[in-house]
């Protein structure tokens, strides 16, 4: 039986809450993998302590908190169980609802489990309907959390004619629609070597009419709420809540090497008493070190700015893909050298080694982390014209 938390408020309560469902998220993980979803009554805890409403308004029922805070709460979940983590970091999407008139947010997070699952690629199609609302076609794949979601909130691009509309200042029509779970097919194609818990499908919807107040469009928009979060840019909110993934699941890997090493050999001294082992789990460990104090200098410095009344600068948002840039490399380095160092042990299902290898690997393909976006912030440190600035 899962054992619940009550809902957090501060700081303090959400880090509370998240090591306090750290053991049974940990505990379940091999369940998570097996059945393609975190367990539904393990996320409904997550959920109801209020853990998937990190960057809600308050004004709705959110937490409403500050980059560090969403960092380490990811991080803490992660390092129970990646996958977990990675679904926890995207059914926070939630946040999405911040842009929408707020009865009709209010409409979407009364839904149980407050789980909102998106694909913000506009990979669907929308015609307008002369009552305003747009048909939606479409099929979104890598929709992490579609098995336990309540909602989706996914991209489409408004037609015009059969080609993408454009709206002011001459930039395609491009939307999120809000879409119920009962509107949505979760196709069966998340067979994959890492990340099996997410539940990453495919989903599709057909011939669907969505109501206009259903539609936002948080890229380049702003939100209908004044906190000093929604001041950043939803590239920047994005690695926020991809910082703490890569974090986590290195830490786990190092602490299950840490209790593995005085126990194993292999020649006639334990792990722990090699130098060369030594030397390996001490630079890893300086290196996962070193990035998580790096992301969370550069989250805490920039929301000190923000705080001060100061717009987020490009230098600021491009820090921030550097660290998150940086946690999933050191992540990834971190996890093979312990995966490599664990020996034949590791390659089992019960090794949670094993796991955090399959996992880390498995989400540094995410299309956050790729070079195509890390380019943009090579140009900004040369001073060098941004293209797209807007996906900094």
């Amino acid at each position: 039986m899962t054992v619940t938390v009550e809902r957090a408020r501060s700081r303090t309560e959400v880090l509370a809450a998240a090591a306090a469902l750290a053991p049974q998220i940990s505990d379940r993980a091999l369940e998570g993998e097996q059945g393609g979803r975190v367990p539904p009554d393990l996320l409904a805890a997550i959920s109801d302590a209020g853990l998937l409403d990190l960057l809600l308004p308050e004004s709705l029922g959110g937490l409403e908190m500050d980059p560090v805070t969403v960092l380490d709460t990811i991080r803490e979940i992660s390092r129970a169980d990646g996958s977990a983590g990675f679904a926890a970091l995207s059914l926070n999407a939630t946040f999405f609802v911040a842009w929408l008139e707020p009865e009709v947010a209010r409409t979407i997070l009364a839904a149980r489990p407050r789980a909102v699952a998106t694909v913000f690629a506009p990979l669907g199609k929308a015609e307008p309907r002369p009552d305003g609302g747009l048909l939606v076609n479409g099929r979104w794949p890598f929709n992490t959390g579609a098995r336990n979601a309540s909602w989706f909130a996914n991209g489409v691009m408004v037609q015009d004619g059969g080609k993408p509309a454009i709206v002011a200042p001459g930039r395609p029509d491009w939307r999120l629609v809000f879409v119920p779970a009962s509107d949505v097919d979760v196709l069966d194609t998340w067979h994959v070597a890492g990340l099996k818990g997410t539940g990453s499908n495919d989903v599709s919807v057909s011939d669907l009419v969505v109501p206009p107040e259903y539609t936002a469009n948080p890229i380049f928009e702003r939100a209908r709420h004044e906190g000093a979060i929604f001041n950043w840019s939803f590239f920047a909110l994005m690695g926020v809540l991809f910082a703490g993934f890569p974090l986590g699941i290195a830490r786990r890997a190092l602490d299950e090497f840490r209790e593995l090493a005085p126990n194993k050999s292999r020649g006639s001294r334990p792990l722990a008493e090699e130098q060369s082992v030594q030397i390996a789990y001490a630079r890893a460990e300086a290196g996962l070190r070193s990035a998580e104090a790096y992301a969370r200098d550069v989250l805490g410095t920039a929301w000190e700015r923000t705080l001060a009344g100061d717009e987020t600068t490009m230098a600021d948002r491009a820090s921030v893909r550097l660290a998150t840039g940086q946690a999933i490399r050191t992540g990834v380095d971190v996890v093979n050298t312990v995966f490599q160092l664990a020996g034949g042990s590791a390659l089992f299902d019960r090794s949670p080694i094993q796991r955090c290898w399959r996992d880390i690997n498995a989400g540094s393909h995410h299309g956050y982390f790729s070079e195509y976006h890390e380019t943009r912030v090579g140009r900004s440190l040369f001073g060098l014209p941004v293209p797209d600035p807007w996906m900094m």
